[in-house]
């Protein structure tokens, strides 16, 4: 393209990329993943719980009749491209605001451009990309606009709205969640953006090799903007053959993308999500999902001192009395991994996943305490009995402290009835579970009496 040409894009157009009013439609000087925007629902990829033929949010998309939208999922799922979607067929003003760079002044005064415009019978799309960053006096300032219809916002965010927005805007907005796109919606952006003379590549003659395109799309952890950004790049650099044709192959693909980004934020639901599913794979005794979800943290960056806390946790919660050994493994991986660091720290926390993983389980232990929290709380608190009292001083034995206790070592197998609470309770029922099954042998006969 020609400065010449350069020039007569429309300034509203070139604003897309960045924020402010625009109108839907193409822009060649800008990133091949933003030009390869949809524009329609024909065009749009993934999604099809939100979007298939009959779904609630096409229909409404549809019929016209979109009320707020707070659009949620990983990067690249297609947010920012279903709001421009939505701009496009609607034929609404389309305002886009990032929160990380807008102010309070910003929003206010595109809302009043939107007061306008609808005065003069034209809607307005307010987009707000990572909405979750505003604080609560920012998000509230949007309230009355949306209320009053002044403006459909649509926002965008990474993290669950239901921990990060206000309640206000929740109840105003229909939520939607967005799924990672498929290895075949990606295959098929990718196709797309290949052949596409208008938007795409397909003026450059490009060749894509097949392994190299499903190399992209397995490695882009279903961010089709990843994948356009890496094929881009990649094409873009890749000298032309003698005949003119681009030959994008599996080597120029690996080179374009680097090292795989994997979703994983340390304060958002990637992090939690994955930790959960590590704890219970742990816990459902599958020693190789616990190891998938383990590489996935240390390959994101977690702290390994995190992760083997996690591992503590769960070995005194689930494996407990069944096998007591694997709290000390867990113990020592997790001392081994703080003097050591990365990359070794690795080896011990894999060791004492792996053992969790495998142990005999029981949460007999952990379900008594929480049987006698229960108790603490909903019934009369127990006094000490006198017996059990602390007797160590002069004056003890004049209060009855001490009085008539039996030292459980001065009898036959070590060990003598008598009462450790005024009112008798029961809390810990062992299993027949691994170590735990000997517990409970012995626990019967001293409860018995025998």
């Amino acid at each position: 393209m020609s400065s010449q040409d350069k020039k007569k894009i429309p300034d509203d157009e070139k604003r897309s990329a960045t924020g402010g009013e625009v109108r839907p439609g193409g822009y060649p000087d800008v990133p091949l993943a933003v030009r390869m925007r949809p524009r329609d629902l024909e065009e749009y990829a993934g999604q099809s719980h939100l979007l298939g033929k009959g779904k609630l949010l096409r229909r409404a998309i549809e019929a016209d009749r979109l009320t707020s939208l707070i659009l949620f999922g990983p990067p690249g799922t297609g947010k920012t491209s279903l709001a421009w979607c939505i701009s496009r067929i609607t034929k609404a003003r389309y305002v886009a605001l990032n929160a990380t760079t807008s102010n309070v002044e910003q929003m206010r005064k595109e809302i009043a451009a939107a007061r306008a415009a609808k005065a003069a019978g034209e809607r307005t799309i307010l987009f707000i990309d990572e909405i979750h960053r505003f604080n609560k006096a920012q998000q509230d300032v949007l309230l009355p606009d949306v209320e009053e219809r002044n403006v459909v916002l649509i926002g965008a965010t990474v993290q669950n709205p239901f921990f990060s927005l206000v309640s206000p805007i929740l109840s105003r907005s229909l939520v939607c969640e967005l799924k990672s796109l498929s290895v075949e919606d990606i295959k098929g952006i990718i196709g797309r953006a290949i052949s596409d003379k208008e938007r795409g590549l397909g003026a450059l003659n490009v060749h894509a090799a097949t392994e190299a395109v499903e190399f992209l799309a397995r490695s882009c952890e279903g961010d089709a903007r990843r994948a356009l950004s890496a094929l881009e790049i990649g094409v873009l650099t890749t000298p032309p053959s003698p005949d003119g044709s681009i030959k994008f192959d599996l080597a120029a693909a690996s080179e374009s993308i680097q090292k795989k980004v994997v979703l994983y934020d340390r304060d958002g639901d990637g992090h939690y999500d994955t930790i959960s599913a590590f704890i219970k794979s742990m816990r459902g005794s599958d020693p190789d999902a616990a190891l998938y979800w383990m590489a996935k943290m240390l390959y994101a960056g977690e702290d390994p001192r995190f992760i083997a806390r996690r591992i503590c946790i769960c070995a005194a919660e689930d494996v407990g009395n069944a096998d007591p050994l694997a709290s000390v493994l867990a113990a020592s991986a997790l001392q081994i991994s703080e003097f050591v660091g990365m990359p070794e720290a690795r080896i011990p926390l894999a060791q004492a996943a792996v053992y969790i993983a495998c142990a005999p389980k029981s949460n007999a232990a952990y379900l008594a305490l929480e049987k006698a929290y229960t108790e603490v709380e909903n019934e009369t608190v127990q006094e000490v009995p006198d017996h059990l009292k602390d007797a160590s001083y002069k004056a003890a034995a004049s209060l009855g402290r001490g009085k008539d206790y039996k030292y459980s070592h001065d009898y036959p197998g070590h060990f003598i009835q008598q009462d450790y609470t005024r009112r008798k309770v029961r809390f810990y029922e062992p299993t027949d579970i691994g170590h735990e099954a000997r517990i409970k042998q012995r626990l019967d006969k001293i409860r018995s009496g025998k």
